[in-house]
């Protein structure tokens, strides 16, 4: 599977598993050969959508999995989602304002910039199968802190066509930061107890068809061991009959 860049591939094993808060146990997992998760957050939603009691669940992920195009596909299937979004922009690290700095407004369709200005729209355009909207103003030369928004002649700022489900996503997440330390206390559970009962091993078989049995017997085993700790053998055996 792909890794990086020094080391572009590597045979080995990706494991997706969606985790419930209540009781941490698994409800869907899949194996893959990604060694990235960010094609991952539609697929695994929706598949614990289908195997969970409720109509309505809302996915949590970690920044790993922040993709545009996966978290449209959630939304769309009607699940919330909330994950943290990566900094890919080393403006703030050199002292320039970051496109989070700059606010849009609906209801002109325009941005408001640090300075006061306000950033029209301009024109849009397709890249990599995405329209993005250009805005910008033309008062750029003449600001007094330009030296901390650009470069260039002025500040542009692209907007993509569902930016306002990201802008939802993100609202999400400040209204209720504590939502992403429940993710890491939540999903790394199950695999902390797999990896410990493996031990420093890989997986002992080989090939995406006996690999996938051996972790879905490793999955079964964690989720038995978490309904007996709950319930109690006599009741698992009960309901399990029933």
């Amino acid at each position: 599977m792909a890794t990086t860049s020094k080391q572009p591939r590597v045979v080995g094993y990706n494991v997706q598993s969606v985790v419930e808060t209540k009781h941490h146990l698994i409800v869907a997992h899949e194996v893959t050969n990604l060694g990235y998760d960010r094609e991952a957050l539609s697929m695994m939603a929706n598949a614990a959508k289908d195997v969970m009691a409720s109509d309505e669940i809302e996915a949590i992920a970690d920044k790993g999995y922040y993709k545009g195009e996966e978290i449209v596909a959630c939304e769309r299937a009607g699940i919330a989602v909330t994950v943290s979004k990566p900094h890919t922009s080393n403006a703030a690290a050199v002292g320039r304002f970051d496109k989070a700095d700059f606010i849009y407004h609906a209801d002109r369709d325009a941005y408001l910039c640090p300075a006061g200005e306000w950033l029209t729209y301009h024109f849009s355009r397709e890249e990599d199968d995405k329209t993005l909207r250009s805005y910008w103003t033309n008062v750029c030369e003449d600001c007094v802190v330009k030296h901390r928004c650009t470069t260039g002649k002025e500040r542009r700022i692209r907007r993509w066509e569902h930016e306002h489900i990201l802008e939802r996503v993100q609202k999400r997440l400040d209204d209720d930061p504590c939502k992403i330390p429940l993710r890491s206390k939540t999903v790394e559970h199950p695999f902390g107890t797999i990896k410990a009962w493996m031990g420093a091993t890989h997986f002992k078989m080989k090939r995406m068809e006996n690999v996938a049995p051996e972790m879905a017997l490793h999955v079964l085993a964690c989720n038995m061991t978490r309904v007996m700790a709950i319930l109690g053998v006599p009741k698992l055996i009960e309901a399990m009959r029933a």
